[in-house]
């Protein structure tokens, strides 16, 4: 007969041992991920389950439930920029140095984005840093600083184009002069995700600078990256010296090299970017009369203080909103006046069903009133994108995050039909319908037509909780779990929310 003490310590044991142990499959990865969180409450929680099933109760249940808790939020550093759908993805900024001047050097700055489904979107990326000395910018062609600086100490008429010790760079506008233009400038600092169109994902700037040293061993990595595309999210790392890039000659035939070149990487987190999700998803289905709406208050709530907090969709107000930015520099939402107060919202329909196939109409709605989205795409996460038969009016890849496991497609417009969503208003959204071939053992039951997860423009959005989804008739959602399972749940839910 096991007594209570011996149960008590092996629960402990146990949860001690999950805890400073990665589970079987784990990857550095994951260990560095919430999801390894998740993973050892979930399965404190299953051992749990199993004890009172043996009808063993030990009286600190609690303790090793809360012991497991506290070891797996201390014992692994949770990386927030780490994408599981896009591991390597990045933001590359390339330092070239083409040549040598008198006084420094001039070099050539390449920003590429190497995201699969995140591009920087108007008014376009905005790259800083810190110069390691006293370098100034002479001259600039494909961008320009948004501010010269005190350039008083400079006599006659070769006065810098920067002088800051900390210089803010931006592209240059479309149209501008050919004789200030290099390749890959000039867009606005519109930069499209590499998924979307990999020749279209780089952006480039050639800048002459001063007072930097003459040789590779005097010049000086500048320090401090900064990106904002077009706000924040985006942290950059320190830059780092690597092997002198190479390219050909105009005639293809001579290979040479950059006299150096150093990298900065970028990645992004959707927890700095935003202090709230910024979409939300509903569902529906053609079994069911009732419509699962986003959850509410989903990207924040209506503030019955602030007037800025959101608009009426008949408000006479609408006349004066006009798109600009903010003080901080951000273009600040303003939605739409809803129960979810999200800038974005995905309906998913499950519409039809056939005999062998069964149709999905998927529709994108903006409402915020003072963003176009342009290139906008979409992430959808489904095990039957393996079955994809044909979509209408939208371009689609698969990203096969899996290897082989096709359950993860990339949804984005038609260039010059659908590629921009439309700021809110009756123009202000996009749809497309899914056809999917069913495969042996298809069933609409248990929400098996709905999506796992869906991200708009990269970020993930908030979904229905799964005992909401539309239920086939006669469908019972009844569910028996566990009084601690529950707790447990419901403490991961306020440690990540």
């Amino acid at each position: 007969m096991i007594d209570d003490q011996e149960v008590e310590e092996t629960v402990i044991i146990h949860t001690i041992y999950l805890s400073v142990s990665p589970p079987p499959s784990a990857t550095p990865s994951l260990l560095s991920s919430r999801f390894f969180v998740l993973w050892v409450l979930f399965e404190q929680a299953a051992l749990q389950v199993e004890m009172e099933l043996l009808g063993l109760r030990p009286k600190f249940a609690s303790f090793a439930a809360f012991l497991a808790m506290l070891l797996a939020c201390t014992s692994f550093t949770a990386t927030d920029a780490y994408e599981v759908l896009d591991p390597n993805g990045n933001i590359t900024i390339q330092w070239d140095i083409t040549s040598w001047n008198p006084d420094g050097y001039v070099a050539v700055v390449t920003i590429q984005n190497f995201y699969q489904f995140r591009h920087i979107q108007p008014p376009g990326w905005i790259l800083g840093w810190t110069w390691a000395k006293k370098e100034v910018i002479w001259d600039m062609r494909g961008g320009q600083t948004t501010e010269q600086g005190d350039c008083s100490k400079f006599k006659g008429n070769s006065i810098p184009h920067c002088c800051k010790k900390s210089p803010t760079v931006v592209d240059l506008l479309p149209g501008s002069p050919y004789n200030q233009q290099i390749a890959n400038c000039c867009k606005g600092g519109i930069i499209t995700s590499w998924g979307q169109d990999p020749e279209k994902a780089v952006s480039s700037f050639q800048l002459s600078v001063g007072a930097a040293g003459t040789t590779n061993k005097t010049v000086r990595i500048p320090k401090n990256f900064t990106l904002m595309a077009p706000g924040p999210g985006y942290t950059c790392g320190p830059g780092m010296l690597v092997p002198p890039s190479k390219y050909l000659s105009d005639d293809k035939r001579r290979k040479m090299q950059r006299m150096m070149t150093w990298k900065v990487l970028c990645s992004y987190s959707q927890f700095i970017a935003h202090k709230t999700p910024s979409c939300c998803v509903s569902l529906s289905a053609f079994y069911n009369d009732s419509i699962v709406s986003c959850p509410t208050c989903s990207c924040g709530c209506q503030s019955s203080t602030e007037t800025d907090n959101c608009v009426q969709e008949e408000s006479p107000r609408l006349a004066s909103v006009v798109p600009g930015l903010d003080n901080k520099g951000s273009l600040t939402p303003l939605v739409q006046c809803t129960h979810h107060m999200c800038p974005i919202r995905v309906h998913w329909h499950v519409k039809v069903n056939y005999k062998d196939y069964w149709r999905v109409k998927v529709t994108i709605s903006n409402f915020n009133y003072r963003m176009n989205y342009t290139d906008w795409n979409l992430v959808v996460q489904h095990p039957s994108f393996n079955n994809l038969t044909r979509i209408f009016s939208f371009n689609y890849k698969s990203l096969n995050p899996y290897g082989k496991i096709n359950d993860t497609a990339m949804l984005w417009g038609i260039k010059f039909y659908n590629d921009m969503l439309m700021q809110a208003g009756p123009y202000g959204n996009v749809q497309t319908e899914l056809l999917f071939k069913k495969e042996q053992g298809f069933t609409f039951g248990k929400g098996w037509a709905f999506p796992h997860n869906i991200y708009f423009n990269g970020d993930n959005c908030v979904m229905p909780p799964p005992d909401a989804y539309p239920t086939m008739p006669n469908a019972s959602s009844a569910t028996d779990m566990s009084f601690r399972v529950l707790v447990i749940f419901l403490l991961v839910i306020l440690m990540f929310c």
